[in-house]
Formats: C-alpha cells, structure tokens, sequence
C-alpha cells in the first residue's frame, strides 16, 4: 500500500495526469489558450476528482461489483452536473469560454480511472488525498501550459482575468512586451501540441538525470557508498 507521500508524488509527478498518463488531453489542448482559462478548467477538473473520489469511497461498500462502473459515471456526471450550473450561474462569462469542456469532464478518463483504481479500493481520507493529488498535478500542467501559450502567443500574462475573480481585476493583466503583434503558432492547437511535448520532454529529462544521479550514489565504490560503510 502506497504511504500517504507517495501518493502525492504520484499525483503531482510521477504518475501525473497530464504528463504521464496523458489523459484528458482533448481539453488540455484546446482550452489552453491563456493562464485563466487552464486555472478554470483546472479547478473544475480538481473539484470533481476530489468530490468523485470521496464519494465512490464511501458507498465503496454498498455498490455491487457488476454495476460499479455504470454507478461511477453516474456519481461523476452529478458532480460535474452541479459544477457546470455553479460556473453558469456565478462565473457565466468564463462559462462561456470554456463552453462544452466543462460537461466533457465527465468522460475525463482519468477520473474514472481514478474511481476504478483507487477511490472504490480505499478509505475516504486516503482517497481524497489521492483526488487532490491528481487534480492538482493535472491542473498544474493546465496553468503551465496555458501561461506559456498566452505569454508566447499574446505577449501578455493574466489576461481576461476578470472572467474568474470579477471587473476588479481587469488591472491585472500584464504586458511583457510593448506594441506584440502576436505569435499565432502558440494560441492554435498545433502550438498546443508543440508546448505539451515540450513539457513531457522536460519531465523525462528531470527524471532521467535524477535517476543517473541516484544510480551514481548508490554504485559501489562511490563515495557515498564508502562513506556509509
């Protein structure tokens, strides 16, 4: 059984959603544009993990084994039901933007995947951590990808942030670069292809040098090694 760090570092890393496992990729590609628009996404996603996880945990017990995945489409399509008239009626302008990914959360493969593999086979505490994990790591790559494509693609960075945080903060938005006529590779999905092949890359080449620097420690002969004999 995983330790409760370990499952947070699955989530935000090892085994993230968006890097990784590269699942719920259609959303991630096409509503990254800016940083707004991957925070909304990414909380929505979030919120619904966590809610779906805690839920399918704690009637883990009651659901017969042959109608357990028909059951978690259910629990999961009423969250994401009461997520979606929330954003309609409180954040209807980022609503907007986001349009029909917010109820395509539902086919999400990772939170179904989430519920099948852990939630349904662990405790409530456990399988939030694990909800919040996942949907952190994966809103992460959201706001990463979408803060990259805006600042390349626009040449600005927070933009439209009133949608989520209200007309306040419409003096938010940053100009990094004067008179930016704009990049259009960035703000269309091929740019989104490009910029989360960019950020596997970069995972798998963090990985690999942690790796060789473990393997390098732990080699006999190293100093490490001597020192701890």
């Amino acid at each position: 059984m995983n330790t409760l760090p370990d499952i947070v570092r699955d989530g935000l890393w090892t085994n993230n959603v968006g890097l990784v496992q590269v699942l719920g990729i259609c959303p991630l590609l096409a509503v990254t544009g800016t940083f707004i628009n991957g925070l909304g996404l990414g909380l929505a996603t979030l919120t619904t993990l966590v809610a779906s996880n805690v839920t399918i945990s704690l009637i883990r017990k009651l659901v017969r084994p042959e109608v357990r995945i028909p059951v978690f489409v259910l629990v999961i399509a009423s969250i994401v039901t009461i997520i979606e008239l929330s954003m309609s009626a409180w954040f209807y302008d980022l609503y907007k933007v986001l349009g029909i990914f917010i109820p395509l959360i539902v086919t999400n493969c990772s939170i179904i995947g989430r519920a099948e593999a852990f939630a349904s086979k662990n405790t409530v505490g456990r399988s939030f951590l694990d909800g919040f994990s996942m949907g952190f790591g994966f809103l992460l790559v959201l706001v990463t990808l979408g803060t990259l494509r805006e600042v390349i693609g626009h040449g600005t960075l927070f933009s439209q942030a009133h949608l989520m945080f209200g007309e306040a903060a419409r003096s938010m938005t940053i100009h990094l670069v004067d008179s930016y006529h704009g990049f259009l590779l960035a703000v269309l999905p091929p740019g989104a292809f490009i910029g989360l092949g960019l950020l596997i890359a970069l995972k798998n080449v963090i990985d690999k040098r942690r790796e060789r620097r473990e393997t390098l420690v732990t080699a006999p002969g190293s100093t490490a090694t001597q020192t701890a004999h």
